[in-house]
């Protein structure tokens, strides 16, 4: 075979390789690109802003009312009023029904012996705990008269599922306040937001019956 033919068909080899090795290159580095690209796009979706409009997307309101068990209702010896109340320091725990909202009309809930007036009617258990700091103790008839932290336990399981809220409580009957939603349990284990509480009444066993609008942030 003549020279000249042997070195034109090496070169057309060589040249077909290179462009093999071109292509090959290409695709190896728009591969790598497209990959940066993508983790970078994920890490944006992870940044505080993304999380912040994520969990306003997922904000729910939370009702409920709580006729509490003043059976259950326990405090220290002293500091006391005169009439036996608890007096401005004296700490506290107590517990109550969770019933769907607007079952209690201020009076009802539980009966003479503690139990639930409406068995069939309770979705959750409610504990508070805190201290009486109204001027006048418990006899406070207006604004705060105590500062509590409140746990609403809705699972069949104690714990499973809870939304825990803090802050103040008024002896005004049907006046709003706000409280802070601090944190929670299973579905709501990532709770925020803000929680309007209002005093509807005392039930026969002198024990407060509540209503509840949460604004449950996740």
């Amino acid at each position: 075979m003549p020279r000249q033919e042997i070195n034109n068909r090496f070169v057309l080899k060589a040249t077909r390789r290179n462009s093999l090795l071109k292509v090959a290159l290409g695709a190896i580095l728009f591969t790598a690109f497209c990959g940066t690209a993508v983790s970078q796009g994920v890490a944006r979706a992870d940044t505080p802003a993304d999380a912040t409009v994520q969990s306003v997307k997922t904000a729910k309101t939370v009702q409920f009312d709580v006729a509490e068990d003043a059976t259950r209702f326990a405090f220290d010896e002293e500091p006391l009023e005169s009439n036996g109340l608890p007096a401005y320091g004296n700490p506290f725990i107590t517990q109550g029904y969770i019933y769907p909202y607007g079952t209690l009309n201020g009076s009802n809930g539980v009966n003479a012996d503690g139990s639930p007036e409406f068995p069939d009617k309770v979705i959750g258990r409610w504990v508070c705990r805190g201290w009486v700091m109204g001027a006048q103790g418990l006899n406070t008839t207006t604004g705060p008269v105590v500062i509590t932290h409140q746990l609403y336990d809705f699972g069949t399981t104690p714990g499973s599922a809870t939304i825990t809220t803090d802050g103040f409580e008024l002896a005004d009957l049907n006046v709003p306040v706000q409280r802070a939603i601090i944190g929670g349990t299973g579905q709501y284990r990532r709770a925020s937001g803000e929680a309007v509480q209002k005093l509807l009444g005392f039930n026969q066993l002198q024990g407060v019956s509540l209503r509840f609008d949460l604004k449950v942030e996740r």
